[in-house]
């Protein structure tokens, strides 16, 4: 727990150095980008991760793989994070400064489940919908599972709306199940 109230105060301060700047959107693209790049490496997380490996070796290591990359304020906090002996923690002030950040640009993330993957154009008209509907932007994430049949299942905060022809079949069986209909003979 304190490792991760630490992080949020990492994130918090770099989104605001960010924002001094007028950076904050590039250094959000760097921590996804850095989040992404941990979370799909096994090795690089254990090497961040080990006491066993010094901090300046983890840096040349970081700055070998995101140097050119990434902005200068990112490249900052790897060395800020190496004086205070914190570099263990980047994955999660990477994760924490992307959802501050969309908290703070009021976005929220949008999950659709299709049967088939959606168009640009569907893609357009439904971030545009989620506005309409919400007065807020969203982040659109695609999810695909053919189990639907078709359709689509929105999930925007903690609302669904299922609009999939699967849960259409699922709601009619219910009606005929608890129907009380008896064709006479």
């Amino acid at each position: 727990m304190k490792d991760a109230r630490a992080a949020l105060r990492y994130a918090k301060a770099i989104l605001n150095l960010a924002k001094d700047s007028n950076e904050e959107t590039v250094v959000n693209d760097d921590m996804l980008f850095i989040a992404t790049t941990i979370s799909d490496s096994n090795e690089l997380e254990v090497m961040l991760t080990s006491p066993i490996v010094k901090a300046s070796d983890k840096i040349k290591v970081l700055n070998a793989l995101f140097n050119g990359k990434v902005n200068n304020i990112t490249l900052g906090l790897f060395h800020l994070l190496e004086d205070n002996k914190r570099i263990a923690m980047l994955q999660s002030i990477a994760q924490q400064y992307a959802i501050i950040y969309d908290f703070d640009k009021h976005l929220q993330e949008a999950k659709v489940t299709t049967a088939v993957p959606l168009t640009k154009e569907v893609e357009q008209a439904v971030l545009d919908k989620i506005v309409a509907l919400t007065g807020e932007k969203a982040n659109l994430v695609n999810e695909v599972n053919p189990n639907i049949l078709g359709g689509f299942i929105l999930r925007v905060g903690d609302v669904q709306y299922d609009a999939s022809i699967s849960n259409y079949l699922n709601e009619l069986k219910k009606e005929f199940d608890n129907s009380h209909f008896i064709p006479k003979i």
